[in-house]
């Protein structure tokens, strides 16, 4: 029979919120990274644009609802949402008729499903993963960035042995952001002098706090002529920290009594740099 609506029977205090809050999180972060993933996917095979907006409230508020009635979290599934497409699924009506045709042989059906071995059913797990693992990304492994292909195989050790498919995301996360922040640390110049005598420094790479030390030592205080260029073209100012450096390698040259002129502003950067110096 379908369960009944009840309330939770916890007690309702900070203590049961901090046992419930870690798990909760871990769920939510699970059901949505998967849920999103599943609908780029399927966006991906169908050439459509799925709404994830509305995919991440719907399913917020079944989980909410299914909580009262005794029932588990849930998302979308990559694996059964590719086999239901490559099955000729074109519409929301498919999932619709999945869900009630298994939630049939729950009801009427149950003593039966109980008598299916758990060979049988690890054999359909295996054939639906062996069915949706993009087996093309394993040979494209070696073509992509050292750094990358790193990233993939410590994220997916880290989901088989821990378990943990939050973890391994997270892990993945931050792994990313850290080689992220390496490769836009790298800044550096060059110099031609244009027939008026004037010096151009060529910058090329993103000023910002990361790269402000780099940034004030490209330049030639001493041994620059009268007067300097600095071309930010290839460059873009994104903080407070690049407005400082900016103004100390002006303050440097005019310290030497020379003069220096900073070109190429984006109006993004232009923007940051007039608010840093009003």
């Amino acid at each position: 029979s379908l369960p009944a609506f009840h309330l939770p029977a916890v007690p309702i205090s900070l203590e049961t919120l901090f046992i419930i809050l870690p798990y909760s999180l871990t769920l939510v972060v699970v059901g949505l990274l998967e849920s999103l993933l599943t609908a780029s996917i399927v966006d991906e095979m169908t050439d459509t644009k799925s709404d994830r907006d509305r995919e991440v409230r719907g399913q917020g508020y079944a989980n909410t609802i299914t909580g009262f009635f005794g029932g588990m979290a849930g998302c979308a599934m990559i694996g059964q949402s590719v086999i239901n497409i490559k099955s000729g699924a074109t519409g929301r009506l498919s999932s619709l008729v999945a869900g009630l045709f298994l939630l049939f042989l729950i009801i009427a059906l149950g003593d039966v499903l109980a008598r299916i071995p758990m060979a049988a059913l690890v054999g359909v797990m295996i054939m639906v993963a062996l069915s949706t693992f993009d087996w093309k990304s394993v040979l494209d492994l070696p073509k992509v960035p050292v750094s990358d292909a790193a990233i993939m195989v410590i994220t997916v050790v880290i989901v088989v042995f821990t378990h943990d498919l939050a973890k391994g995301v997270i892990a993945g996360v931050v792994l990313s952001a850290l080689v992220f922040g390496w490769r836009i640390s790298a800044i550096n110049a060059t110099s031609t002098v244009r027939s008026d005598g004037v010096k151009v420094y060529t910058v090329k790479g993103q000023v910002f706090f990361g790269t402000m030390a780099a940034f004030i030592d490209l330049f030639d205080y001493i041994h620059d002529p009268k007067h300097v260029e600095i071309d930010l073209t290839n460059s873009h100012i994104w903080d407070q920290s690049a407005v400082a450096a900016i103004a100390k390698v002006v303050d440097k040259y005019q310290h030497q009594g020379k003069s220096v002129y900073v070109t190429g502003l984006n109006p993004e950067s232009q923007e940051t740099l007039d608010k840093g110096f009003s």
